[in-house]
């Protein structure tokens, strides 16, 4: 492998450092498994240590190509307030639509903000995990 290219981030976006950090190395991962195929030329099997490990490998391979990009946004599933409902004022400060006009928006905002903490400890947790793993990228 000459280049990592990373394919779940778009070209010519920005990105924080802690995101693009996620996403290589998960996509080292990706490509280990699908261009270096290790499940045709490693016989994990063959002790214990070995088969935690692609156990692992495989447990985290399936998360971020499967559940990882299905996770949902209750925020999508509701109309967000008009444009014109948020107000800036003269000194720029800008005032929110009313929470009792939109108590399903906001319910979903809140229900949002609940699920992106609990992400982000979720992906920190299975990058940890990926690193605990590494000595084992190989073929």
């Amino acid at each position: 492998m000459k280049y990592l290219k990373i394919h779940t981030l778009n070209k010519g976006q920005w990105y924080d450092r802690d995101t693009i950090l996620l996403h290589a190395a998960f996509q080292v991962l990706v490509d280990f498994i699908e261009q270096e195929k290790p499940d045709e030329i490693i016989d994990w099997q063959h002790e214990e240590l070995y088969r935690n490990a692609w156990n692992e490998i495989t447990q985290l391979y399936q998360w971020w190509k499967e559940a990882r990009p299905n996770r949902h946004d209750p925020v999508d599933d509701v109309a967000s307030p008009p444009d014109e409902e948020y107000v800036i004022s003269e000194a720029g400060v800008m005032s929110f639509p009313d929470r009792e006009k939109y108590p399903e928006y906001y319910a979903a905002l809140d229900k949002s903000r609940e699920l992106e903490d609990e992400w982000h400890e979720e992906d920190q947790r299975n990058l940890h995990r990926l690193i605990e793993v590494r000595p084992f990228l190989w073929t």
